[in-house]
């Protein structure tokens, strides 16, 4: 049996394309998850927020909170109102 150059080729493609659905599962950002540390624990590095200390849960919530009203694009509306 004799393959032809364009039989060669469509299977080399065919190969590839399945090869390209064959990628291992992300596994870093599972393990960036610690279900043993609270969220509110967090770590102590330049990326924190200002007014937040590692384990105090208030002040983690209040920041969390306050982020959230940031994104809202109605709170921000109403603030830009207010100050004008």
């Amino acid at each position: 049996m004799r393959f032809n150059l364009k039989t060669i080729g469509l299977c080399l493609a065919a190969g590839a394309m399945l090869a390209a659905c064959s990628e291992p599962p992300e596994i870093a950002a599972k393990a960036a998850k610690r279900p043993d540390v609270a969220p509110y624990m967090g770590a102590d590095n330049g990326f924190m927020t200002k007014g937040w200390t590692p384990g105090n849960q208030a002040s983690w919530t209040e920041s969390v909170d306050k982020r959230n009203q940031n994104q809202s694009e109605y709170s921000r509306f109403k603030s830009s109102v207010k100050q004008q």
